[in-house]
Protein backbone atom coordinates (compact mmCIF):
# COMPACT_ATOMS: atom_id res chain seq x y z
CA UNK A 1 0.00 0.00 0.00
CA UNK A 2 2.93 2.66 0.81
CA UNK A 3 4.54 1.26 -2.54
CA UNK A 4 1.31 2.20 -4.68
CA UNK A 5 0.73 5.42 -2.72
CA UNK A 6 4.61 6.87 -3.37
CA UNK A 7 4.29 8.24 -6.63
CA UNK A 8 1.11 9.25 -6.26
CA UNK A 9 2.90 11.69 -3.38
CA UNK A 10 5.89 12.36 -5.66
CA UNK A 11 3.87 13.51 -8.38
CA UNK A 12 1.91 15.90 -6.89
CA UNK A 13 5.23 17.33 -4.89
CA UNK A 14 6.53 17.95 -8.55
CA UNK A 15 3.69 19.97 -9.70
CA UNK A 16 3.50 22.08 -6.44
CA UNK A 17 6.82 23.01 -6.81
CA UNK A 18 6.60 23.22 -10.68
CA UNK A 19 3.82 26.14 -10.05
CA UNK A 20 5.79 27.57 -7.30
CA UNK A 21 8.65 28.27 -9.35
CA UNK A 22 6.69 29.52 -12.19
CA UNK A 23 5.49 31.96 -9.81
CA UNK A 24 8.60 33.49 -8.90
CA UNK A 25 8.80 35.56 -12.00
CA UNK A 26 8.33 39.16 -11.22
CA UNK A 27 5.25 40.78 -13.25
CA UNK A 28 4.96 44.28 -14.57
CA UNK A 29 4.01 46.43 -17.41
CA UNK A 30 5.31 49.21 -19.89
CA UNK A 31 3.80 52.48 -18.66
CA UNK A 32 3.08 56.04 -20.36
CA UNK A 33 2.86 59.13 -18.75
CA UNK A 34 2.07 63.11 -19.62
CA UNK A 35 5.07 65.33 -19.04
CA UNK A 36 4.83 66.55 -15.63
CA UNK A 37 2.30 63.46 -14.22
CA UNK A 38 3.08 60.97 -12.11
CA UNK A 39 3.72 57.29 -12.99
CA UNK A 40 2.75 54.11 -10.49
CA UNK A 41 4.95 51.33 -11.40
CA UNK A 42 3.86 48.09 -10.26
CA UNK A 43 5.86 44.45 -9.53
CA UNK A 44 4.39 41.75 -8.71
CA UNK A 45 4.65 37.94 -8.15
CA UNK A 46 2.11 34.92 -7.74
CA UNK A 47 4.44 33.29 -4.86
CA UNK A 48 6.78 34.60 -2.89
CA UNK A 49 8.65 32.88 0.03
CA UNK A 50 9.57 36.15 1.49
CA UNK A 51 12.26 36.89 -1.16
CA UNK A 52 12.35 41.03 -1.29
CA UNK A 53 11.34 42.76 -4.73
CA UNK A 54 13.45 45.81 -5.38
CA UNK A 55 13.25 48.95 -7.94
CA UNK A 56 15.90 50.23 -10.60
CA UNK A 57 16.01 52.91 -12.87
CA UNK A 58 17.90 53.23 -16.69
CA UNK A 59 20.85 54.10 -14.89
CA UNK A 60 20.66 50.62 -12.80
CA UNK A 61 20.39 52.79 -9.64
CA UNK A 62 18.15 50.86 -6.72
CA UNK A 63 15.14 53.04 -6.25
CA UNK A 64 13.38 50.49 -3.72
CA UNK A 65 14.37 47.48 -1.92
CA UNK A 66 11.60 46.44 -0.70
CA UNK A 67 9.59 49.14 1.82
CA UNK A 68 13.62 51.16 2.07
CA UNK A 69 14.17 53.93 -0.38
CA UNK A 70 17.62 53.70 -1.59
CA UNK A 71 17.73 57.09 -3.67
CA UNK A 72 17.43 60.66 -2.66
CA UNK A 73 14.69 61.93 -5.04
CA UNK A 74 11.81 63.56 -3.10
CA UNK A 75 9.60 63.21 -6.17
CA UNK A 76 10.10 59.39 -6.02
CA UNK A 77 7.72 57.37 -3.00
CA UNK A 78 6.59 54.30 -1.65
CA UNK A 79 2.96 53.23 -2.86
CA UNK A 80 2.76 49.66 -1.56
CA UNK A 81 5.40 46.74 -0.44
CA UNK A 82 4.40 43.38 0.66
CA UNK A 83 5.73 40.00 -0.16
CA UNK A 84 3.88 40.04 -3.47
CA UNK A 85 3.68 43.69 -4.62
CA UNK A 86 5.83 46.57 -4.87
CA UNK A 87 4.50 49.58 -6.21
CA UNK A 88 6.30 53.25 -6.22
CA UNK A 89 5.33 56.44 -7.90
CA UNK A 90 7.39 59.03 -9.39
CA UNK A 91 5.61 62.45 -9.43
CA UNK A 92 6.54 65.71 -11.82
CA UNK A 93 7.83 62.97 -14.68
CA UNK A 94 10.58 64.52 -16.46
CA UNK A 95 11.82 63.65 -19.82
CA UNK A 96 15.06 62.53 -18.42
CA UNK A 97 12.80 60.18 -16.68
CA UNK A 98 12.23 57.99 -19.56
CA UNK A 99 13.88 54.53 -20.01
CA UNK A 100 13.46 50.97 -19.11
CA UNK A 101 12.91 49.80 -15.04
CA UNK A 102 13.73 46.75 -13.97
CA UNK A 103 12.13 45.05 -11.03
CA UNK A 104 14.36 41.91 -9.40
CA UNK A 105 13.13 39.08 -7.25
CA UNK A 106 15.85 38.12 -5.06
CA UNK A 107 15.84 34.48 -5.69
CA UNK A 108 18.64 32.37 -6.57
CA UNK A 109 18.90 32.90 -9.13
CA UNK A 110 18.00 36.69 -9.06
CA UNK A 111 14.97 37.05 -11.69
CA UNK A 112 13.92 40.21 -13.55
CA UNK A 113 11.16 41.85 -15.74
CA UNK A 114 11.97 45.04 -17.39
CA UNK A 115 9.07 48.09 -18.06
CA UNK A 116 9.64 50.80 -19.98
CA UNK A 117 8.23 53.86 -19.41
CA UNK A 118 7.49 56.61 -22.06
CA UNK A 119 7.03 60.25 -21.26
CA UNK A 120 4.77 62.49 -23.65
CA UNK A 121 6.63 65.88 -24.31
CA UNK A 122 3.29 68.16 -23.92
CA UNK A 123 3.02 70.64 -26.81
CA UNK A 124 3.25 74.58 -26.33
CA UNK A 125 0.65 76.81 -27.13
CA UNK A 126 0.61 77.39 -30.89
CA UNK A 127 1.59 81.06 -31.70
CA UNK A 128 0.39 81.98 -35.61
CA UNK A 129 2.80 84.83 -37.40
CA UNK A 130 3.03 86.82 -40.44
CA UNK A 131 -0.25 88.36 -40.77
CA UNK A 132 -0.64 92.05 -41.66
CA UNK A 133 -2.88 94.54 -39.81
CA UNK A 134 -4.62 95.22 -42.54
CA UNK A 135 -3.77 93.38 -45.41
CA UNK A 136 -4.71 94.94 -48.60
CA UNK A 137 -7.19 93.03 -51.53
CA UNK A 138 -4.52 91.44 -53.86
CA UNK A 139 -2.03 90.75 -51.29
CA UNK A 140 -0.44 87.49 -51.29
CA UNK A 141 0.72 86.67 -47.29
CA UNK A 142 1.98 83.34 -45.67
CA UNK A 143 0.35 82.83 -42.19
CA UNK A 144 2.81 80.35 -39.64
CA UNK A 145 2.01 78.43 -36.77
CA UNK A 146 4.37 77.30 -34.53
CA UNK A 147 4.57 74.68 -31.31
CA UNK A 148 6.94 73.54 -29.39
CA UNK A 149 7.99 70.88 -26.79
CA UNK A 150 6.27 68.40 -28.55
CA UNK A 151 6.75 64.48 -28.07
CA UNK A 152 6.09 62.59 -30.05
CA UNK A 153 5.87 65.74 -32.70
CA UNK A 154 2.50 67.07 -32.88
CA UNK A 155 0.20 67.61 -35.73
CA UNK A 156 -1.02 71.00 -36.88
CA UNK A 157 -4.17 71.52 -38.54
CA UNK A 158 -5.75 75.21 -40.01
CA UNK A 159 -9.12 76.32 -40.29
CA UNK A 160 -11.10 78.70 -42.09
CA UNK A 161 -13.85 79.45 -40.58
CA UNK A 162 -14.19 76.07 -38.59
CA UNK A 163 -14.00 74.62 -41.92
CA UNK A 164 -10.22 72.86 -42.86
CA UNK A 165 -7.81 74.01 -45.13
CA UNK A 166 -4.66 72.39 -45.99
CA UNK A 167 -0.92 73.62 -44.78
CA UNK A 168 2.44 72.83 -45.16
CA UNK A 169 4.04 71.03 -42.24
CA UNK A 170 8.01 71.17 -41.29
CA UNK A 171 9.41 69.10 -38.55
CA UNK A 172 12.35 70.46 -36.32
CA UNK A 173 14.39 67.47 -33.86
CA UNK A 174 15.10 69.80 -30.56
CA UNK A 175 16.86 67.10 -28.36
CA UNK A 176 14.29 64.99 -27.13
CA UNK A 177 11.28 67.45 -28.10
CA UNK A 178 10.32 68.80 -31.85
CA UNK A 179 9.17 72.35 -33.06
CA UNK A 180 6.65 71.76 -35.48
CA UNK A 181 5.64 74.08 -37.92
CA UNK A 182 2.66 74.83 -40.50
CA UNK A 183 2.57 76.83 -43.31
CA UNK A 184 -0.51 78.64 -45.16
CA UNK A 185 -0.55 80.80 -48.01
CA UNK A 186 -3.16 82.83 -48.91
CA UNK A 187 -4.18 85.39 -52.04
CA UNK A 188 -6.24 87.86 -50.10
CA UNK A 189 -9.35 89.36 -51.83
CA UNK A 190 -12.53 91.09 -50.10
CA UNK A 191 -14.23 88.03 -48.89
CA UNK A 192 -11.30 87.50 -46.69
CA UNK A 193 -12.41 90.56 -44.37
CA UNK A 194 -13.61 89.46 -41.09
CA UNK A 195 -12.71 85.46 -41.96
CA UNK A 196 -11.46 83.23 -38.55
CA UNK A 197 -7.87 81.49 -39.21
CA UNK A 198 -7.26 79.12 -36.31
CA UNK A 199 -4.33 76.90 -36.09
CA UNK A 200 -5.02 73.68 -33.47
CA UNK A 201 -2.86 71.15 -32.48
CA UNK A 202 -3.17 67.67 -32.23
CA UNK A 203 -1.66 65.66 -29.88
CA UNK A 204 -2.29 62.42 -27.48
CA UNK A 205 -1.49 64.15 -24.57
CA UNK A 206 -3.53 66.84 -25.34
CA UNK A 207 -6.68 64.30 -26.03
CA UNK A 208 -8.97 66.21 -23.02
CA UNK A 209 -7.72 69.33 -23.70
CA UNK A 210 -6.72 71.02 -27.60
CA UNK A 211 -4.50 73.84 -27.54
CA UNK A 212 -5.62 76.48 -30.81
CA UNK A 213 -4.75 79.72 -31.64
CA UNK A 214 -6.72 82.11 -33.54
CA UNK A 215 -6.78 85.22 -35.69
CA UNK A 216 -9.25 87.77 -37.60
CA UNK A 217 -7.96 88.74 -40.69
CA UNK A 218 -8.89 92.53 -41.78
CA UNK A 219 -8.42 93.26 -45.95
CA UNK A 220 -8.88 96.67 -46.98
CA UNK A 221 -10.56 96.98 -50.41
CA UNK A 222 -11.65 99.37 -52.57
CA UNK A 223 -15.68 100.09 -52.57
CA UNK A 224 -17.96 98.70 -54.78
CA UNK A 225 -21.48 100.23 -55.78
CA UNK A 226 -24.99 99.37 -57.04
CA UNK A 227 -28.13 101.27 -57.13
CA UNK A 228 -31.33 99.99 -55.62
CA UNK A 229 -34.85 101.62 -57.04
CA UNK A 230 -37.39 100.88 -54.05
CA UNK A 231 -40.24 101.11 -57.07
CA UNK A 232 -40.01 99.30 -60.31
CA UNK A 233 -42.50 101.93 -62.35
CA UNK A 234 -41.83 105.78 -60.85
CA UNK A 235 -45.13 107.37 -61.15
CA UNK A 236 -45.53 111.06 -61.47
CA UNK A 237 -46.89 112.38 -57.93
CA UNK A 238 -45.07 109.46 -56.12
CA UNK A 239 -42.92 108.76 -53.48
CA UNK A 240 -39.24 107.00 -54.64
CA UNK A 241 -36.36 105.81 -52.93
CA UNK A 242 -32.67 105.27 -54.73
CA UNK A 243 -30.97 103.02 -52.36
CA UNK A 244 -26.87 103.49 -52.70
CA UNK A 245 -25.17 100.31 -51.88
CA UNK A 246 -21.29 101.03 -51.13
CA UNK A 247 -18.95 97.83 -49.88
CA UNK A 248 -15.45 99.06 -49.26
CA UNK A 249 -13.35 98.58 -46.26
CA UNK A 250 -12.52 101.53 -45.00
CA UNK A 251 -15.84 101.82 -44.72
CA UNK A 252 -17.19 104.60 -48.01
CA UNK A 253 -19.17 107.19 -45.98
CA UNK A 254 -20.50 109.55 -47.28
CA UNK A 255 -21.41 109.28 -50.99
CA UNK A 256 -21.92 112.02 -53.53
CA UNK A 257 -25.19 112.11 -55.76
CA UNK A 258 -25.34 113.93 -58.69
CA UNK A 259 -27.31 114.29 -62.04
CA UNK A 260 -26.51 114.49 -65.49
CA UNK A 261 -23.09 115.19 -64.04
CA UNK A 262 -24.13 118.27 -61.80
CA UNK A 263 -25.26 119.02 -58.10
CA UNK A 264 -28.64 118.15 -57.32
CA UNK A 265 -31.22 120.74 -58.61
CA UNK A 266 -34.18 120.63 -56.02
CA UNK A 267 -32.70 120.00 -52.32
CA UNK A 268 -36.17 120.26 -50.98
CA UNK A 269 -37.31 117.57 -52.96
CA UNK A 270 -34.64 115.17 -53.35
CA UNK A 271 -33.19 115.04 -50.11
CA UNK A 272 -29.71 112.80 -49.46
CA UNK A 273 -29.79 110.60 -46.16
CA UNK A 274 -27.11 108.62 -45.41
CA UNK A 275 -26.34 107.06 -48.98
CA UNK A 276 -29.84 107.15 -50.09
CA UNK A 277 -31.49 109.83 -52.17
CA UNK A 278 -35.12 110.23 -51.41
CA UNK A 279 -37.63 112.15 -53.91
CA UNK A 280 -40.62 113.25 -52.02
CA UNK A 281 -42.86 114.06 -55.28
CA UNK A 282 -41.66 113.30 -58.78
CA UNK A 283 -42.53 115.18 -61.55
CA UNK A 284 -41.34 114.61 -65.09
CA UNK A 285 -38.52 117.68 -64.74
CA UNK A 286 -36.35 114.29 -62.31
CA UNK A 287 -36.18 112.73 -65.69
CA UNK A 288 -32.37 112.27 -65.59
CA UNK A 289 -28.97 109.36 -64.91
CA UNK A 290 -28.57 109.58 -61.49
CA UNK A 291 -25.17 108.66 -60.15
CA UNK A 292 -24.12 107.86 -56.72
CA UNK A 293 -19.74 107.75 -56.25
CA UNK A 294 -17.95 106.20 -52.95
CA UNK A 295 -14.51 106.99 -52.09
CA UNK A 296 -11.93 105.45 -49.63
CA UNK A 297 -8.06 106.03 -49.86
CA UNK A 298 -7.91 102.43 -52.02
CA UNK A 299 -10.27 103.69 -54.85
CA UNK A 300 -13.83 105.11 -56.25
CA UNK A 301 -16.42 103.45 -57.56
CA UNK A 302 -19.75 104.38 -58.88
CA UNK A 303 -23.29 103.55 -60.47
CA UNK A 304 -25.74 105.09 -62.44
CA UNK A 305 -29.61 105.11 -63.08
CA UNK A 306 -31.39 106.57 -65.28
CA UNK A 307 -34.87 107.88 -64.11
CA UNK A 308 -38.31 108.50 -66.53
CA UNK A 309 -41.23 109.36 -64.64
CA UNK A 310 -44.50 107.92 -66.21
CA UNK A 311 -47.69 109.86 -66.64
CA UNK A 312 -50.01 107.29 -64.28
CA UNK A 313 -52.89 107.87 -66.88
CA UNK A 314 -50.56 107.11 -69.66
CA UNK A 315 -49.50 104.32 -67.65
CA UNK A 316 -53.09 102.60 -66.86
CA UNK A 317 -54.41 103.52 -70.85
CA UNK A 318 -51.11 101.12 -72.10
CA UNK A 319 -52.11 98.19 -69.75
CA UNK A 320 -55.30 98.22 -71.23
CA UNK A 321 -54.10 98.85 -74.81
CA UNK A 322 -51.50 95.83 -74.29
CA UNK A 323 -54.16 93.67 -73.34
CA UNK A 324 -56.13 94.43 -75.86
CA UNK A 325 -53.47 93.63 -78.31
CA UNK A 326 -52.67 90.61 -76.77
CA UNK A 327 -55.60 89.12 -77.38
CA UNK A 328 -56.19 90.18 -81.04
CA UNK A 329 -52.89 88.46 -81.71
CA UNK A 330 -53.89 84.92 -79.83
CA UNK A 331 -56.78 84.85 -82.16
CA UNK A 332 -55.04 85.24 -85.68
CA UNK A 333 -52.27 82.91 -84.44
CA UNK A 334 -55.23 80.39 -83.61
CA UNK A 335 -56.97 81.19 -87.37
CA UNK A 336 -53.93 81.29 -89.49
CA UNK A 337 -52.85 77.43 -87.85
CA UNK A 338 -56.67 76.26 -88.60
CA UNK A 339 -55.68 77.42 -92.32
CA UNK A 340 -52.20 75.97 -92.56
CA UNK A 341 -53.68 72.51 -91.02
CA UNK A 342 -56.46 72.48 -93.94
CA UNK A 343 -54.38 73.61 -96.78
CA UNK A 344 -51.67 70.87 -96.14
CA UNK A 345 -54.63 68.44 -95.82
CA UNK A 346 -55.95 69.06 -99.16
CA UNK A 347 -52.72 69.27 -101.10
CA UNK A 348 -51.81 65.36 -99.52
CA UNK A 349 -55.01 64.43 -100.98
CA UNK A 350 -54.13 65.70 -104.43
CA UNK A 351 -51.06 64.40 -104.24
CA UNK A 352 -51.34 60.84 -103.76
CA UNK A 353 -54.21 60.75 -107.10
CA UNK A 354 -51.79 62.40 -109.30
CA UNK A 355 -49.29 60.19 -108.77
CA UNK A 356 -51.65 56.94 -108.67
CA UNK A 357 -52.68 58.10 -112.35
CA UNK A 358 -49.17 58.20 -113.11
CA UNK A 359 -48.43 55.24 -112.21
CA UNK A 360 -51.80 53.97 -114.01
CA UNK A 361 -50.20 55.14 -117.54
CA UNK A 362 -47.28 53.14 -117.01
CA UNK A 363 -49.27 49.84 -116.13
CA UNK A 364 -51.38 49.85 -119.48
CA UNK A 365 -48.68 50.70 -122.32
CA UNK A 366 -47.21 47.93 -124.63
CA UNK A 367 -43.79 49.29 -124.60
CA UNK A 368 -41.52 52.57 -122.87
CA UNK A 369 -42.56 54.61 -124.87
CA UNK A 370 -45.88 54.84 -124.80
CA UNK A 371 -45.92 54.67 -121.47
CA UNK A 372 -44.24 58.11 -121.70
CA UNK A 373 -47.13 59.37 -123.81
CA UNK A 374 -49.47 57.66 -121.73
CA UNK A 375 -48.07 59.86 -118.12
CA UNK A 376 -47.71 63.11 -120.62
CA UNK A 377 -51.58 62.50 -121.17
CA UNK A 378 -52.40 61.72 -117.82
CA UNK A 379 -50.42 64.97 -116.60
CA UNK A 380 -52.44 66.94 -118.64
CA UNK A 381 -55.81 65.77 -117.32
CA UNK A 382 -54.72 66.01 -113.94
CA UNK A 383 -53.62 69.84 -115.50
CA UNK A 384 -57.63 70.29 -116.64
CA UNK A 385 -59.16 68.64 -113.58
CA UNK A 386 -56.39 71.60 -111.58
CA UNK A 387 -57.68 74.22 -113.65
CA UNK A 388 -61.52 72.93 -112.98
CA UNK A 389 -61.51 72.94 -109.69
CA UNK A 390 -60.33 76.30 -109.40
Amino acid sequence: MLESRFPVCLTLCLVRCAAGLSGQYPLVQNLTVTEGGTANLTCRVEYNDNTSLQWSNPAQQTLFFGDKKALRDNRIELVRATSSELTISISDVLLSDEGMYTCSLFTMPIRTAKAYLTVLGVPAQPEIDGLTKPALEGDQITLTCSSQGSKPAADLRWYRNEKEVKGAKVVKPMGKTYTVQSFLQLQVDRNDDGAVYTCRVDHVSLSHSPQQATEVLEVHYAPRVEINPLHSVPLEGQYLRLECVSKGNPSPDPVLWTKDGGELPDLDRMIVEGRDLTFTSLNKTDNGTYRCEASNHLGTSSAEYKLYVYDPNAVGQHGTDHALIGGVVAVVVFVTLCLIIVLGRYLARHKGTYLTNEAKGADDAPDADTAIINAEGNHAHAEEKKEYFI
